[in-house]
């Protein structure tokens, strides 16, 4: 089966400091984003896609697309004017319309099922395997990689993750939360609810690595005419997980959680570079990869 990876990579890191997505973390100037795509050839994708804002078109195109050999790479960007001409958008909004936008943005490059990541988090070769033999595996159901909240854990702040309620495998929810530790306790707060519960580092959290199907793209656009439509006010965003949320509330999708052995990084703080930089290393170490990723 023909599969995609789609590269989410058009935030600029507020909370890191610049554009993470191109910041060097290997030892021959590597992004994280380059790990990826080597990770997803590999496990037998065989088309990536980039959402990157426009302005940076000719950077990707200068230093990072050109070097990835044997896999088809397109790029699709995303724009608060890549909307509906009579979208409801206040004049003076300037932050993006959210992750559920920027697949919007990239739906007429996809050609059949696919997986979808941050640009910014290294998963590991483990993930995009699990991924890519779920696809061909299964025919209709969709998969979420996740990972133990223990491992995708910030010691320098909270982060937000969606905590996974599931059984036997199969996803009843996932809750956009903000997690971090207090008084000893690992609590998690609901971004849409504001309810506070419970967690432990083995709790299952989703990090934006979803196996998705090609006939989602009907319901992101069913959804995303609805947001657009509706009360889009300065900072709300048409966000993925909320969309599945209401995919699984409405039975529409059957979404299973896959927990990866691999040791997922991201960089949400600037601080959390030093981490990857070692993680790599360490690989590299092992033979995972090369020192010299794309030659």
């Amino acid at each position: 089966m023909k599969k995609t990876l789609v590269i989410m990579a058009a935030g600029m890191g507020s909370r890191f400091g610049g554009l993470k997505q191109i910041e060097p973390v290997g030892p021959s100037g590597e992004i994280i984003a380059d790990y990826s795509v080597y990770d997803a050839k590999r496990a037998g994708f065989s088309k990536v896609i980039f959402i990157i804002r426009k302005e940076n078109e000719e950077y990707f195109k200068t230093h990072i697309i050109n070097k990835y050999n044997g896999i088809d790479i397109k790029l699709a960007f995303q724009e608060l004017e890549y909307v509906p001409s009579d979208a409801n958008i206040p004049s003076e909004r300037t932050k993006m319309l959210g992750t559920g936008h920027a697949l919007y943005c990239a739906k007429d490059l996809i050609d059949g099922d696919f997986v979808i990541i941050n640009s910014d988090d290294f998963y590991g070769k483990d993930s995009f395997k699990i991924a890519g033999d779920f696809l061909d595996e299964n025919e209709t159901e969709y998969v979420s990689v996740n990972y133990p909240y223990g491992v995708t854990a910030s010691k320098y702040g909270k982060v937000k993750r969606g905590v996974v309620n599931e059984e036997n495998e199969t996803i009843k929810s996932i809750i956009e939360s903000e997690i971090g530790e207090e008084n000893g306790k690992i609590m998690a707060k609901s971004l849409q609810t504001g309810e506070v519960f419970e967690i432990t580092n083995d709790t299952p959290v989703a990090v934006n690595f979803f196996g998705l199907r090609k006939n989602f793209l009907n319901i992101l656009e069913k959804e995303f005419d609805l947001f657009i439509h509706g009360e889009v006010t300065l900072t709300n965003e048409f966000l993925l997980p909320e969309i599945l949320k209401k995919c699984l509330d409405e039975n529409l999708i059957v979404l299973k959680s896959k927990v990866s052995p691999s040791k997922w990084i991201g960089m949400t703080y600037k601080e959390d570079l030093e981490t990857v930089k070692n993680h790599i290393n360490s690989l590299i170490e092992r033979g995972d990869y090369p020192s010299e990723l794309w030659k």
